[in-house]
């Protein structure tokens, strides 16, 4: 049966309404953000796990995987959806277990 949703918008969140609605706060989240996302150590960061997906032979070939860190820090392939939704409105924790 097909997804009655599919294709339709649900809506804006919370904080995407704020900031349209504020766009002073936007520009100094977004001047934050490039900041925040250039420094060599966030640069590294992603390089690693750049690397990391690719030696597990899952980047850019639409296995729609993902690597994923759990709570003692190793680094487990996992779908994209379940890897990006865990951190969303603070159901449950925040990293995998394992």
């Amino acid at each position: 049966m097909r997804n009655k949703l599919a294709g339709r918008s649900t809506g804006k969140s919370k904080s995407a309404r704020y900031y349209a609605a504020n766009p002073d706060s936007r520009e100094k989240k977004n001047e934050y953000n490039k900041n925040y996302h250039s420094t060599e150590k966030r640069k590294n960061y992603r390089a690693s796990l750049n690397r990391a997906n690719r030696n597990a032979g899952t980047y850019g070939n639409g296995d729609v995987k993902d690597m994923s860190h759990t709570k003692s820090g190793r680094l487990v392939r996992e779908s994209q959806s379940s890897n990006r939704a865990r951190n969303g409105h603070g159901k449950g924790g925040r990293l995998k277990q394992g």
